[in-house]
């Protein structure tokens, strides 16, 4: 009976526990499918290829550096190294040290789980145990979804993607990826990552020359890098405990050893001193940031190469520029130009605890050419923040030439038309009081009516306000919006003065106008991006976008001939604030601005080669010292740059005035009595709109021959980057004649679907307009078996105005 009962209790406990077997099998497969349904995709780690490394160069194809590599949202090194590239001390250190059975597992180590477990049975903290498989999943694949975080879902995920990743990847693939991807410390601008980053930072030399010693202290800096880098004497413990493993473990031998623990180590930042047993005897850290001054930034001008990044996802896509990558990307930055910005912001002197931005840019297309985003200092690695592309900031008085050129559009003003410099206010809902009533800077009010090219001049706040009250805000919140400077919601008259935020690059593509004749380009880094294997994935002779026109070029002669004479019809002692921007032997134009505060200090101006814009304030905001304005700091800035910027070119002037357009002078008020300003002949009293579609008179060309052409050939000017006729769009820099056969003509149209021009025989006038910079070819060809009068052929460098609707 005893038997029985014993017996049935025995099974009923059999099968309970098949049954809780049977349950927990289910929940295991519940949960092990729906975590296999989550996981990230472990080819994600074929970004780490070296042939995925995308490559930047400048505009005369010297090379930037290399983007980021990416997985997911994070960066993952700077450069990337291969195998044979990585000293063998140190992946023999990195084995010895993270997982001494690498090359005998599969992704998962059961001694490590084991003890693991028995840490837990004990009630005592998990360490150890991960396999360097395990670490480059928890990295990369997984740093994102859990950020390093210890969960029992991780580590399943971790050890399930650990195995996919072995079948699919050799060791030695697996080995370069960590070594690439690891955690080192604090750099500074950025965190180091990857055995590159970590060689430069701690050791100012590349990994391949990395020696023993070196290479155990950079490893038994991974378990803990920001603690254990600010404690050499401790770090010495592992550093020897390290070596004896690696001696054990047959990596190297005891004499190997014991020279490496005799080296007097000194890593960047540390002051130390050793007996001659290699005892640490002093160990002082005398300077954090020298970690990091020669660290992971191998790129060249890391503010613009972090703009071009930017507009390459924007073009492409992400997936694209991280995903596949190995792309080749030639941008728009001329390093001469670069360099002199550089120099300037070194030589720069700016108010305390402030920084700055700059940037030069060609007017003629938009091309980005140089650009710094902070006040450099010798020895002292700036701030990550660009404030050229990213920093949004009050414009101030910069923003008057764009609302007298506005008013001037309308036909309803000139330069001449007088406004008052007396007190005014405004209803005002959101205003204190009631009533907006702005003042003058500093209170500075004359009591008497002005020019407008006087008020300008003087940078004077109310006839200012006036003036936009006239124009209406509508309007010139619409041109402000065709500018790429779109005012925030709820701006009203202020505006006029400044309130709105912009960048310095996008404040340059705003003045650009003024020099080329009225067209807007949007900022450009990227001039062509090709694959490795030479796939063009986009190419700016190709580009379909083109400018926008908002000034037609009268209006824009007239808006470039009020700031030139803010750069030059008063002297600083007179009551003018750009005289400092002035270049001995060139024509300039431009504007200072001071946000109220002061907070913020700019420059923007052109000369006939390039658009700048400086910003001066303080990087987090606030107000600057009192008595501070921009014309004591920032116009001398901009003036040093553009002058190296034009050294070595060839003097020119902006050119002459289009058609529809008078000078005149300005009636004698104080200083100003000798200028003339510029207006619109009354004969063309809709000078604005009838010449919309014409361009400015473009530099001409002329051929030096010998002897007498071949008349079966004509001289065309060309773009030299495309190959084909130049057009309005083409910077003068870019035009070049050529000689070729007539019968030829029709291959250099910048159009394809236009027909071909029969020879110069049979219609000369036609073929002359044809020759033109700008000039086109009719949309059909008279025959050449019968007479044709060719139609009237467009000014040189201009296009026949639109007609009809």
């Amino acid at each position: 009976m005893f038997v029985r009962l014993l017996l049935q209790f025995l099974k009923f406990i059999g099968g309970l526990i098949v049954a809780v077997l049977f349950v927990g099998v289910g929940v295991a497969a519940t949960y092990g499918t729906t975590w296999a349904r989550d996981l990230p995709d472990f080819r994600q780690l074929d970004n780490l290829n070296l042939g995925a490394i995308t490559r930047v160069y400048a505009r005369d194809n010297t090379p930037l550096g290399t983007l980021v590599t990416r997985i997911g949202d994070q960066k993952v090194s700077r450069t990337l190294v291969k195998l044979d590239e990585i000293s063998p001390f140190m992946t023999a250190a990195i084995i010895t040290n993270e997982d001494r059975r690498f090359f005998q597992h599969y992704g998962l180590d059961p001694y490590g789980i084991f003890r693991q477990f028995r840490r837990i049975s004990k009630s005592e903290s998990v360490q150890g145990g991960s396999t360097l498989t395990n670490q480059l999943v928890r990295n990369t694949l997984l740093l994102k979804e859990y950020n390093l975080a210890r969960t029992p879902d991780r580590k399943i995920k971790e050890w399930m993607l650990s195995v996919q990743v072995e079948r699919a990847f050799t060791k030695e693939e697996i080995l370069q990826d960590y070594l690439n991807v690891i955690y080192w410390g604090d750099g500074g601008p950025v965190e180091l990552y990857g055995i590159y980053a970590a060689s430069q930072a701690y050791f100012g030399k590349p990994p391949r020359d990395l020696d023993l010693a070196q290479s155990v202290y950079l490893t038994t800096l991974v378990p803990s890098p920001r603690g254990r880098y600010n404690n050499y004497a401790a770090q010495r413990g592992y550093m020897r405990s390290l070596l004896t493993r690696m001696v054990q473990d047959g990596w190297v031998t005891q004499e190997q050893a014991n020279a490496a623990w005799k080296e007097k180590l000194v890593p960047r930042g540390w002051q130390v001193a050793y007996d001659d047993a290699g005892k640490l005897t002093s160990a002082t850290l005398v300077d954090k940031t020298a970690v990091y001054q020669k660290a992971v930034n191998t790129v060249r001008f890391p503010d613009f190469v972090q703009q071009v990044e930017q507009e390459l996802v924007r073009r492409l896509g992400r997936d694209k520029v991280y995903g596949s990558g190995g792309l080749r990307v030639y941008t728009t930055l001329d390093p001469r130009i670069q360099l002199g910005i550089e120099k300037a912001s070194l030589n720069a002197s700016i108010p305390p605890r402030t920084t700055l931005a700059a940037v030069i840019s060609d007017p003629f297309n938009g091309d980005v050419l140089g650009m710094v985003g902070q006040k450099l200092r010798p020895g002292v690695t700036p701030p990550e923040w660009n404030n050229a592309a990213q920093g949004q900031r009050q414009i101030g008085s910069t923003i008057k030439p764009l609302l007298y050129t506005t008013a001037l559009s309308t036909g309803k003003f000139n330069q001449l038309t007088e406004r008052d410099d007396k007190p005014i206010s405004f209803p005002c809902s959101s205003c204190a009081g009631g009533v907006y009533a702005p003042k003058d800077f500093e209170g500075e009010m004359t009591n008497r009516s002005m020019t407008l090219r006087e008020a300008l001049d003087r940078s004077l706040n109310l006839p200012t306000v006036r003036l936009a009250n006239d124009v209406g805000l509508p309007t010139f919140f619409g041109k402000l919006n065709e500018l790429g400077l779109p005012p925030n919601d709820g701006t009203g008259l202020a505006a006029a003065l400044g309130a709105v935020e912009t960048t310095p690059v996008k404040m340059a593509a705003a003045y650009a106008p003024f020099a080329n004749g009225g067209l807007y380009h949007p900022p450009r880094y990227i001039t062509r991006v090709t694959t490795a294997r030479g796939e063009v994935l986009y190419d700016v002779a190709n580009n379909v976008e083109r400018p926008h026109r908002v000034w037609s070029p009268q209006v824009a002669y007239l808006g470039l001939d009020m700031i030139q004479g803010v750069v030059n019809d008063l002297t600083t002692r007179q009551g003018g604030f750009s005289e400092p921007a002035r270049i001995v032997g060139w024509p300039v134009g431009g504007k200072t601005g001071t946000s109220n505060g002061p907070k913020d200090l700019w420059f923007v101006g052109v000369n006939p080669y390039y658009v700048g814009a400086v910003w001066i304030g303080i990087q987090q905001g606030g107000n600057m010292a009192t008595n501070i304005y921009s014309g004591v700091w920032a116009p001398p800035i901009w003036h040093d740059m553009m002058v190296s910027a034009l050294n070595g070119k060839a003097a020119r002037s902006f050119g002459p005035p289009p058609p529809g357009i008078l000078s005149v002078p300005l009636p004698p008020i104080g200083p100003l009595q000798t200028v003339q300003v510029a207006l619109l002949d009354p004969a063309f009293k809709d000078a604005a709109n009838t010449f919309t579609d014409q361009l400015p008179t473009r530099p001409q060309y002329r051929e030096a021959s010998v002897g007498t052409p071949d008349p079966a050939t004509t001289v065309i000017y060309v773009d030299r980057n495309t190959g084909r006729l130049a057009t309005e769009f083409t910077s003068p820099d870019d035009i070049a004649p050529r000689r070729i056969y007539t019968s030829q003509l029709g291959d250099y149209a910048p159009d394809s679907n236009v027909t071909p021009l029969p020879d110069e025989s049979a219609d000369p006038a036609a073929v002359k307009a044809f020759n033109q910079p700008g000039g086109s070819l009719p949309a059909t060809a008279p025959p050449s078996s019968s007479p044709a009068t060719p139609a009237t052929p467009p000014a040189p460098g201009s296009k026949a105005p639109k007609t009809g609707g």
